[in-house]
């Protein structure tokens, strides 16, 4: 310990004398650099102070002529702590790599001065701050660089990086970069590989990119980037992989993309491009990979993609393409996945889509009619076996299911709901032994659930509602031990539960609800530890209800419908069984009454004419009690007509309810989480309620990979004008994406509810923060405060571009992740609304009460963006201030606009800061903010700023490194 001491203390202070023989330099700084980390895998165990050739040490490599180390290579070593300067020592250092640990501190500008290195990865850390500029002023013989998930690195591209001439790789993706791509970025020539993924990056893309024609590899998905795409980018003949997916670019393809016919992969998902495919795409006779998806492209598929022979995997899902499938794509003999869902493709469904030999294809959502055939392949060639998922949902296909789907005996995903198919379940369903989920519900199909489906052992989630299901429920399902969703409702479905249902230890959803199932319900139901939903209502069942387990809580809707089920949960008790009497009679020649003393006779007659009473009297109240459950059964099943089939119940649970024929639900994934249905998994019950609004509840649940979701229980349903008018907005809500702003991933729709599907944001909402900190304690620095005030700018900026106004801009709508980061949610929900006028709307966000723009009031006055404005500029106040929009007190009401605009006229303004803050915060910065907020929510419209100009005073505001807080 003290011989590492010395060399700390020797490295700290350079005038102590260095030359100790003993020591040589690539010694010193690795054993400090190994005392400056904690090593909890024993990594680094033989890197020894007392051996003076490292060259053996593990993770360590030297040249062989110098002995000097040239690698250090200590990828995955599960090490934490800094970088120390140590490594500083090792100069003739040509390799560092540090990847995949938990290093945490910022990047060392010093590593500038290690002239031989040529390439250093530092991704997969934790590490935080800026990248320094300092860097890569004087980069020596730097090709690569990788800074790439490390999450916290945060600030803009540093401007020196364009002057390092020598690099061939840069990656700072995942990370929290922000800011414009610097304008001289396409000087570096040299440049092969290029990506900086998953930041908040944005801005338009400088001009230049055709004299990158070394670049073989761009990535610029998940950020802000406006504009169009860079029109020379054909001229980087090199390229073999473009993705600029989840942007906003817009425009349309440039003709420039023609030349490039080295590119394997090209994915612009999620921008908001337009027009059509132009036919020169199959020029791109390398590409293997071509992913359109979620923009709003138009036309028809151009038949020159089936000159790609080289592709593997095709979507152009979630746009709006018309006409048919182009047969040309059978030429596309590599095809592997295909996903053409959420368009407006019609025709007959194509029967050579299944010679291909795919292995995932997708036509859900679109309009294609006819029946379903499947092609003989004993003559072709192909086979069934490589098919993995079938999505042929929400359609309008008709006829029968043929047997030859048991041929596919690789399928893991079938889904045929929501089309007009007819005919029994075919018995070779239970072939698929690797069958994962299978959805044939909203059909018409007939007959029973046929035996052999519970030959698909591997079968996870059963979907068969809402068809003319007869016939009892299988009781060997309890071979499908991997079950864990079985829905059955709104079939025709008799006889009783089979008691084997129990043995399906994983169940977590069960819905039998609207059947004609009988009898009792298995006493081993309690054993079902998973269960998250047993939806039995609306049938015949009798007897009492099973205690314990999930049975204990279980929802009122998700029992009622069943008049002789009894139990606590019914206030009602269930009727003692007792045994019957044992006679002995020992003459059994004669009768009971011969047996019997003449008193005892008497007391017989008497108590025959006494039950006889009672019999009769319960007889009468048993038909009384029938007449009144038909009538009440009768009103409920009427008034249940009209239902989706999905509904909340009083205890807001999400169950299934009674729906007519054409009015069964709709769900749309934006991303393609085709496995998930709402109500699945956690709303249940008031725990899973996140908050409420004036436009609905909103839940937490989860989808089947186990990412969160957040769903909103639109309250809304008769002001929305139609299904065509509210799916057309929020589809175009759906591709605005901004990493301010909360994402909508999907909805659900039916007449009579509506649920919209976004994204979870953990970090809880900004009134609670602000308002709700029972501690006392400042939970907020001004540091975090600034940022959020930036990001709700950058956001609400985002909805302007795209020409949304929020409408219902307050602090419950602001959620913070996981890392503070601001995203704006709620927004455009009144282009839901078209029958909704201002009055009506004041009403729906009155819980927005002193956000709410004055010329709300002003029928004669356009609502416009500026009016997002003013609630944005009451934000900047609440958030600076710690107070709400408007106070009430004993005797007074306090307006926050008018208490800090009067404090700014007293030369006060100061006094209004958060006095949590105590000081910690800079008045250079605090000030003009206040007075930022207080132009924002000026009384005229026309003297409020747009949201760029509020994002460019906000930078002219911020102050560099001294105005951090003492909190940080």
């Amino acid at each position: 310990m003290l011989q590492s001491l010395l060399f700390c203390i020797i490295l700290l202070s350079p005038s102590i004398v260095l030359s100790l023989d003993v020591l040589n330099d690539d010694v010193l700084g690795l054993i400090v650099f190994k005392a400056g980390v904690h090593d909890p895998k024993a990594k680094l165990v033989s890197w020894n102070d007392s051996d003076d050739n490292p060259c053996y040490w593990i993770g360590v490599k030297c040249d062989p002529m110098s002995n000097r180390v040239i690698e250090l290579v200590l990828d995955g070593f599960s090490l934490s702590g800094q970088v120390s300067r140590g490594l500083l020592r090792l100069q003739f250092l040509q390799n560092l790599s540090l990847s995949n640990n938990n290093f945490s501190g910022s990047i060392n500008p010093d590593f500038a001065h290690l002239w031989s290195l040529q390439s250093i990865d530092l991704s997969g850390n934790s590490l935080s701050g800026s990248i320094p500029n300092e860097l890569f002023q004087q980069c020596g013989a730097l090709k690569f660089v990788s800074f790439a998930n490390n999450g916290h690195l945060t600030g803009e591209i540093p401007d020196s990086l364009c002057s390092c001439m020598t690099l061939e790789t840069v990656n700072f993706s995942s990370n929290k970069l922000s800011g414009r791509l610097p304008a001289k970025i396409w000087s570096l020539s040299g440049l092969k590989y290029f990506d900086l993924s998953n930041n908040l990056l944005q801005g338009e893309i400088p001009g230049g990119i055709g004299s990158m024609y070394s670049l073989r590899v761009i990535s610029l998905r998940r950020n802000s980037f406006t504009g169009l795409l860079p029109e020379d980018i054909g001229d980087c003949l090199q390229l073999q992989s473009i993705d600029f997916s989840e942007n906003s670019f817009s425009g349309i393809l440039p003709d420039s993309m023609q030349k490039l016919n080295m590119s394997t992969s090209l994915s612009l998902r999620g921008n908001l491009l337009s027009g059509e495919i132009p036919y020169w795409i199959g020029q791109m006779q390398s590409l293997k990979s071509l992913d359109l998806s979620l923009n709003q492209l138009f036309g028809r598929i151009p038949t020159s993609i089936g000159t790609l022979q080289s592709l593997t995997e095709l979507n152009l899902s979630s746009n709006g393409f018309t006409g048919g499938l182009p047969e040309s794509i059978v030429n596309c003999v590599n095809l592997l996945s295909m996903d053409f869902s959420q368009n407006d493709l019609r025709g007959n469904m194509p029967s050579w889509l299944f010679k291909l030999g795919l292995h995932r294809f997708s036509l859900s959502g679109n309009q294609f009619t006819g029946t379903i055939k499947f092609p003989s392949f004993s003559l072709t060639g192909f086979s069934y076996q490589t098919l993995q998922f079938m999505d042929l949902s929400s359609n309008g296909l008709s006829g029968i299911i043929p047997s030859e789907i048991g041929d596919f005996s690789g399928l893991q995903y079938l889904n045929m709901s929501s089309n007009s198919l007819i005919g029994a379940i075919p018995a070779s369903i239970g072939k698929l032994n690797a069958v994962r989920v299978i959805d044939l519900s909203y059909n018409r199909l007939n007959g029973s659930i046929p035996m052999e489906i519970v030959e698909a052992v591997s079968m996870r989630e059963l979907r068969l509602e809402k068809n003319f299901l007869t016939g009892k429920i299988p009781s060997q399902i309890k071979s499908c031990t991997s079950l864990t969703v079985l829905i059955l409702s709104e079939n025709s479905l008799m006889g009783p539960i089979p008691a084997s249902l129990a043995n399906l230890t994983d169940l977590q959803i069960v819905d039998l609800s609207r059947n004609n199932l009988s009898g009792s319900l298995p006493k081993e139901l309690p054993n079902l530890s998973h269960l998250l939903s047993f939806n039995i209502s609306d049938n015949q069942l009798e007897g009492e209800l099973p205690v314990g387990g999930f049975f204990n809580s279980i929802p009122l809707s998700s029992v009622s419908g069943n008049p002789s089920l009894c139990g606590s949960i019914f206030n009602r008790t269930c009727p003692a069984v007792h045994p019957k009497p044992i006679v002995l009679n020992p003459n059994s020649s004669n009768s009971i009454g011969s047996s019997l003393s003449p008193n005892l006779r008497h007391k017989k007659l008497v108590l025959s004419v006494s039950s006889l009473i009672a019999v009769s009297a319960a007889a009468f109240i048993f038909i009384g009690v029938v007449a009144v459950t038909i009538l009440n059964f009768h009103v409920r099943h009427s008034a249940s007509r009209s239902a989706a089939p999905l509904a909340f119940s009083g205890k807001d649970d999400l169950s299934q309810s009674p729906i007519s024929d054409s009015d069964y639900g709709k769900l749309v994934m934006f991303s393609g989480d085709t496995e998930f249905r709402p109500g699945a998994h956690a709303l249940l019950n008031k725990d899973c309620e996140l908050g409420r609004g004036g436009f609905g509840a909103v839940y937490r649940t989860n989808l089947p990979s186990g990412r969160s979701v957040a769903i909103k229980k639109l309250t809304i349903s008769s002001l929305i004008k139609s299904q065509e008018d509210f799916e057309r907005e929020v589809k175009k809500l759906g591709k605005i994406r901004h990493p301010n702003l909360v994402s909508l991933e999907g909805y659900y729709w039916t007449p009579s509810l509506q649920l919209l599907i976004t994204e979870y944001v953990s970090g809880g909402n900004l009134y609670d923060l602000l308002h709700k900190d029972s501690t006392g304690c400042c939970r907020l620095s001004w540091h975090q405060r600034f940022d959020i005030i930036v990001g709700m700018a950058k956001g609400l900026a985002h909805l302007h571009r795209m020409s949304v106004i929020h409408y219902n801009l307050k602090s419950t709508n602001v959620l913070l992740d996981s890392f503070g980061e601001p995203k704006v949610g709620d927004f455009g929900l009144v282009r839901l609304l078209p029958m909704l006028d201002r009055y009506l709307l004041s009403s729906k966000i009155q819980s927005a009460l002193g956000y709410v723009a004055p010329e709300f009031a002003c029928r004669t006055v356009k609502i416009t963006e500026k009016s997002d404005v003013y609630g944005f500029g009451i934000l900047v106040l609440e958030i600076v201030t710690g107070r709400k929009p408007v106070e009430y007190m004993e005797d007074d009401v306090v307006v926050l606009c008018d208490m800090v605009r009067g404090a700014l006229g007293e030369g006060k303004v100061e006094d209004c800061i958060d006095r949590r803050l105590q000081g910690n915060f800079p008045a250079e910065e605090a000030v003009p903010v206040v007075k930022l907020g207080l132009i924002c929510s000026s009384q005229v419209p026309s003297n409020r700023p747009d949201m760029v100009e509020v994002i460019n005073i906000l930078e002219l505001i911020k102050c560099p490194s001294e105005g951090k807080d003492e909190q940080e």
